[in-house]
């Protein structure tokens, strides 16, 4: 833990386990942020909707009833949004960094601070895991490759070791026709007188 780090109420992991993947971006929940800066979730949702030009889509996105049943539902920090009759806003990593500059206290800066290495930090890991399941793919088509090719030998070796089948031809030849009597032509041409 940072030197900075230690005077924030959350450590650098509870920052870490904020930060949820919701329509496939990283992103934090009003509710925890406000947490983490030390005002209300109406009071953060307050300083948004009057700067709301500062919050395009791609820094802040509304969550839909379904998607806040779901949240709370698999996440137990978020039970206290259950009851709650607003939708909670979701922000991207650029939307935090927008936040520190309508947020302007001390503590808004040193937070922001921490929650974008703890951005930096998520996204090395992604990329290390993006690494590592790239080079298991080819690994596996690697063996792939193999087995087949180790398939293909212990195939030629069986039969190799197989014994020979038994021909059923005989050995030799067969003579089909009908075979002369020699001599026999010798008689009937002498009494012809032909030959």
């Amino acid at each position: 833990m940072t030197k900075t780090a230690k005077n924030l109420t959350y450590p650098v992991e509870r920052i870490e386990m904020s930060i949820l993947i919701i329509r496939g971006q990283k992103v934090m929940i009003d509710a925890d942020l406000a947490s983490l800066y030390g005002v209300t979730t109406k009071a953060l949702n307050q300083a948004v909707s009057r700067n709301e030009k500062r919050f395009p889509a791609d820094f802040m996105l509304r969550l839909t009833r379904r998607k806040k049943d779901e949240l709370v539902t698999n996440c137990d920090r978020l039970q206290r949004l259950k009851h709650s009759s607003a939708l909670p806003r979701a922000f991207t990593e650029q939307g935090v960094a927008m936040l520190s500059s309508i947020l302007n206290s001390d503590r808004a800066v040193e937070v922001n601070r921490e929650i974008m290495r703890a951005f930096l930090r998520l996204r090395r890991i992604l990329s290390t895991h993006t690494e590592l399941a790239k080079k298991l793919s080819e690994l596996e088509k690697k063996l792939k490759d193999h087995e087949e090719k180790i398939s293909m030998i212990f195939d030629a070796i069986r039969q190799l070791m197989a014994p020979p089948e038994k021909s059923k031809m005989k050995i030799g030849f067969t003579v089909k026709e009908k075979q002369k009597v020699y001599g026999k032509g010798k008689k009937d041409h002498k009494k012809t007188g032909a030959f």
